[in-house]
Protein backbone atom coordinates (compact mmCIF):
# COMPACT_ATOMS: atom_id res chain seq x y z
CA UNK A 1 0.00 0.00 0.00
CA UNK A 2 1.70 3.32 -1.17
CA UNK A 3 1.19 6.82 -0.09
CA UNK A 4 1.88 10.35 -1.73
CA UNK A 5 4.57 11.88 0.21
CA UNK A 6 2.67 15.22 -0.62
CA UNK A 7 -0.47 14.86 0.59
CA UNK A 8 -1.06 11.30 1.80
CA UNK A 9 -3.63 10.53 0.01
CA UNK A 10 -3.84 6.45 -0.63
CA UNK A 11 -2.47 5.59 -4.11
CA UNK A 12 -3.24 2.47 -6.33
CA UNK A 13 -0.35 0.22 -8.29
CA UNK A 14 1.50 1.63 -10.63
CA UNK A 15 -0.64 5.65 -10.38
CA UNK A 16 2.01 8.25 -11.99
CA UNK A 17 0.38 11.07 -10.42
CA UNK A 18 -1.63 11.61 -6.89
CA UNK A 19 -5.60 11.62 -7.83
CA UNK A 20 -5.78 13.89 -4.56
CA UNK A 21 -3.17 16.76 -5.29
CA UNK A 22 -2.30 16.10 -8.64
CA UNK A 23 1.81 14.97 -7.73
CA UNK A 24 4.21 12.78 -9.51
CA UNK A 25 4.51 9.95 -7.09
CA UNK A 26 7.27 8.50 -8.61
CA UNK A 27 9.10 11.50 -7.01
CA UNK A 28 7.93 11.37 -3.67
CA UNK A 29 9.34 9.04 -0.92
CA UNK A 30 6.30 7.52 -0.02
CA UNK A 31 8.15 5.95 3.69
CA UNK A 32 7.58 9.14 6.03
CA UNK A 33 4.15 9.53 5.38
CA UNK A 34 3.34 5.65 5.97
CA UNK A 35 4.84 6.39 9.15
CA UNK A 36 2.62 9.06 9.86
CA UNK A 37 -0.55 7.59 8.11
CA UNK A 38 -0.20 5.11 10.88
CA UNK A 39 -1.12 7.93 13.70
CA UNK A 40 -4.86 8.72 11.86
CA UNK A 41 -3.96 11.50 11.26
CA UNK A 42 -5.67 13.98 8.70
CA UNK A 43 -3.87 15.11 5.35
CA UNK A 44 -4.07 18.92 6.82
CA UNK A 45 -2.80 17.72 10.79
CA UNK A 46 0.01 15.96 8.96
CA UNK A 47 1.23 18.81 6.91
CA UNK A 48 0.39 21.42 10.07
CA UNK A 49 2.76 18.94 12.53
CA UNK A 50 5.41 18.45 9.50
CA UNK A 51 5.83 22.26 9.34
CA UNK A 52 6.42 22.75 12.79
CA UNK A 53 9.26 20.28 13.52
CA UNK A 54 12.76 21.58 14.44
CA UNK A 55 15.43 21.22 12.09
CA UNK A 56 16.74 17.73 12.82
CA UNK A 57 20.56 18.46 13.48
CA UNK A 58 19.14 20.88 16.21
CA UNK A 59 16.72 18.22 17.81
CA UNK A 60 19.73 15.65 17.96
CA UNK A 61 22.54 18.22 19.49
CA UNK A 62 20.43 19.89 22.08
CA UNK A 63 17.89 17.07 22.99
CA UNK A 64 19.98 16.55 26.68
CA UNK A 65 19.44 20.43 27.21
CA UNK A 66 15.81 19.99 26.07
CA UNK A 67 15.28 17.25 28.73
CA UNK A 68 17.35 19.04 31.51
CA UNK A 69 14.63 21.93 30.99
CA UNK A 70 11.88 19.83 33.04
CA UNK A 71 13.67 19.23 36.00
CA UNK A 72 12.99 22.60 38.28
CA UNK A 73 16.35 24.57 38.97
CA UNK A 74 18.04 22.92 36.33
CA UNK A 75 15.94 24.44 33.57
CA UNK A 76 18.23 27.21 33.89
CA UNK A 77 21.28 25.61 32.26
CA UNK A 78 19.62 25.31 28.89
CA UNK A 79 18.12 28.80 29.63
CA UNK A 80 21.72 30.04 29.62
CA UNK A 81 23.54 27.53 27.70
CA UNK A 82 21.22 26.67 24.69
CA UNK A 83 19.81 30.51 23.26
CA UNK A 84 20.19 29.87 20.10
CA UNK A 85 18.39 26.46 19.75
CA UNK A 86 14.96 26.31 18.49
CA UNK A 87 14.41 22.92 19.65
CA UNK A 88 16.08 23.99 23.65
CA UNK A 89 14.26 27.26 23.81
CA UNK A 90 10.66 26.16 22.91
CA UNK A 91 11.43 23.37 25.86
CA UNK A 92 13.25 25.33 28.13
CA UNK A 93 9.90 28.04 27.71
CA UNK A 94 8.17 24.78 28.64
CA UNK A 95 10.23 23.77 31.76
CA UNK A 96 10.40 27.86 33.06
CA UNK A 97 6.88 27.64 33.39
CA UNK A 98 6.89 24.78 35.21
CA UNK A 99 9.19 25.25 37.54
CA UNK A 100 7.64 28.82 37.76
CA UNK A 101 4.28 27.04 38.78
CA UNK A 102 5.77 24.13 41.50
CA UNK A 103 7.68 27.68 43.09
CA UNK A 104 3.95 29.48 43.57
CA UNK A 105 2.04 26.26 44.59
CA UNK A 106 4.93 25.24 47.01
CA UNK A 107 4.27 28.84 48.77
CA UNK A 108 0.62 28.42 48.53
CA UNK A 109 0.83 24.78 49.47
CA UNK A 110 2.86 26.26 52.48
CA UNK A 111 0.32 28.85 53.52
CA UNK A 112 -2.73 26.56 53.63
CA UNK A 113 -0.85 24.08 55.40
CA UNK A 114 -0.12 26.70 57.61
CA UNK A 115 -3.67 28.08 58.27
CA UNK A 116 -4.91 24.71 58.46
CA UNK A 117 -2.38 23.96 61.02
CA UNK A 118 -3.14 26.97 63.35
CA UNK A 119 -6.76 26.17 62.71
CA UNK A 120 -6.75 22.35 63.93
CA UNK A 121 -3.33 20.24 63.69
CA UNK A 122 -6.31 17.22 62.74
CA UNK A 123 -7.33 19.54 60.00
CA UNK A 124 -3.90 20.36 58.65
CA UNK A 125 -3.01 16.64 58.87
CA UNK A 126 -5.60 15.32 57.11
CA UNK A 127 -5.74 18.04 54.18
CA UNK A 128 -1.74 18.11 53.81
CA UNK A 129 -1.95 14.36 52.47
CA UNK A 130 -4.62 15.35 49.81
CA UNK A 131 -2.33 18.83 48.64
CA UNK A 132 0.41 17.07 48.41
CA UNK A 133 -1.08 14.25 45.64
CA UNK A 134 -1.95 17.76 43.91
CA UNK A 135 1.39 18.02 43.27
CA UNK A 136 1.93 15.08 41.48
CA UNK A 137 0.51 16.91 38.49
CA UNK A 138 4.16 18.34 37.74
CA UNK A 139 5.44 15.32 37.98
CA UNK A 140 3.02 14.33 35.51
CA UNK A 141 3.48 17.23 33.46
CA UNK A 142 7.25 16.97 33.43
CA UNK A 143 7.18 13.26 32.69
CA UNK A 144 5.00 14.15 29.40
CA UNK A 145 7.63 17.21 28.46
CA UNK A 146 10.52 14.63 29.02
CA UNK A 147 9.14 12.08 26.88
CA UNK A 148 7.82 14.87 23.68
CA UNK A 149 11.87 16.05 24.24
CA UNK A 150 13.35 12.99 23.97
CA UNK A 151 11.24 12.12 20.42
CA UNK A 152 11.89 15.38 19.22
CA UNK A 153 8.74 16.93 18.82
CA UNK A 154 7.16 20.56 20.00
CA UNK A 155 4.31 19.81 21.61
CA UNK A 156 2.44 21.95 24.69
CA UNK A 157 2.06 20.60 27.98
CA UNK A 158 -1.14 19.95 29.23
CA UNK A 159 -3.02 24.11 30.48
CA UNK A 160 0.41 25.58 30.56
CA UNK A 161 1.62 24.97 27.12
CA UNK A 162 0.27 28.05 25.76
CA UNK A 163 2.13 30.62 27.93
CA UNK A 164 5.00 31.93 26.35
CA UNK A 165 7.84 34.11 28.43
CA UNK A 166 11.06 32.82 26.00
CA UNK A 167 10.86 34.00 22.21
Amino acid sequence: MAFCGKCGTQLKNKVKFCPGCGANVRLRSSAPVLAIQLHGETPEQRMASLSSLPALNDVEQRKVMAILAYFSILVLIPLFLARESRFARYHTNQGLILAVGEVVFAIAYGIVNWILNAISWRLGGSLSPVLGLTALVFLVFSIIGIVNAVQGRERELPVIGKIMVLK
